[in-house]
């Protein structure tokens, strides 16, 4: 919706194309992009019309057929206004927009229909510091601060939050009220989408007054009946009887009827079993346990004990080589 309030645009489309201008050609060892012709100027043989060039045209110019509108279904965007109005009826929503309702008396807040009688602002002022409602539209004042960028000089220098909506059941009243920045005012006939929900934020912070309340069933109908003013809409029937989500889950007849828990699977290791039993010493001998013997006989150690008995010897015929050595050094 907030696209279909805009305004085509677009560049000249002679914008960069009015020079007398065309190819060298191939063969001079430069680019075929069209050159100004003439001479005796800086501007002579220099490149024109592309993007890539000083004074050429922009790349893909903006035209003003562009498809700048979305067609929205005329019930979707009713079911839209309803979402936005419930949403309205949530402090913690509206709290979430950033409103000021701490000490507002309740929400949604409706009011008696006498205050349509105003003539004079501050009688307005007055009562929205009565119903504690002049804490959001101070927000708003403390919120005014210069556009960045180029809109500060096309008539919207300004930018500020916005803060409560006070709906009219008529357009009558509305002289005390209309003067007073940060407040808007609408009329429950015409409700505007893009009022309840700045910015596609629901939670807008709703004042209604005691004969714009009573005219909403009219409008919009209820769950059993159809509006008055819209025809063929009803509004939409809640899925959930109790919203207490978190209390159903947890109730022992839905816990009955759960599947247990599948326990999660071990992570696999890094470390792989050896298979092969020739390359693994290990599970050679575990396959084989005469391998070890076998392996000793090959060496043509055919006893084990006799080996350890060769080691001992050889151990001794060492050590007594070397007690003889040191005799004979001590001798000469």
């Amino acid at each position: 919706m907030a696209m279909n309030s805009r305004q085509a645009y677009a560049v000249n489309r002679l914008s960069g194309m009015n020079h007398a201008a065309h190819s060298w050609g191939t063969g001079r060892a430069v680019a075929r992009i069209p050159r100004i012709g003439g001479g005796g100027t800086s501007s002579s043989g220099a490149g024109a019309f592309g993007n890539m060039c000083r004074g050429g045209r922009m790349f893909a110019p903006t035209k003003i057929f562009r498809r700048w509108h979305r067609k929205i279904n005329l019930h979707q965007k009713r079911l839209a206004v309803v979402s936005a109005l419930s949403a309205s009826s949530l402090p913690a929503l509206v709290m979430s927009r950033g409103h000021k309702i701490e000490n507002v008396p309740e929400v949604p807040l409706v009011v008696e229909d006498s205050i349509q009688g105003y003539e004079k602002t501050k009688e307005a002022v007055a009562f929205l510091r009565a119903i504690a409602a002049i804490d959001d539209v101070n927000r708003v004042n403390d919120s005014r601060e210069i556009r960045a960028g180029r809109g500060k000089m096309r008539n919207r220098r300004y930018i500020a939050r916005r803060g409560p909506m006070l709906v009219l059941p008529d357009n009558k009243g509305t002289r005390a009220f209309r003067n007073i920045f940060g407040l808007d005012l609408a009329n429950v006939n015409a409700l505007n989408l893009l009022h309840l929900a700045p910015g596609g934020h629901v939670g807008r912070f709703v004042i209604w007054t005691k004969g714009a309340f009573e005219k909403l069933d009219a409008i919009f109908g209820t769950f059993t009946q159809d509006s008055a003013v819209k025809k063929g809409f009803r509004l939409p029937a809640p899925m959930l009887t109790n919203t207490d989500v978190t209390r159903i889950l947890q109730s022992e007849e839905v816990r009955r009827v759960l599947k247990p828990k599948k326990l999660q699977p071990k992570k696999p290791s890094r470390f792989t079993k050896p298979t092969n039993g020739i390359k693994n010493r290990r599970l050679h001998l575990r396959l084989n346990p005469f391998a070890k013997k076998e392996n000793q006989i090959a060496k043509g150690l055919k006893n084990p004990k006799n080996h350890a008995a060769r080691s001992k010897a050889k151990k001794a015929r060492v050590l007594k080589a070397k007690k003889n050595a040191t005799k004979q050094a001590k001798k000469h």
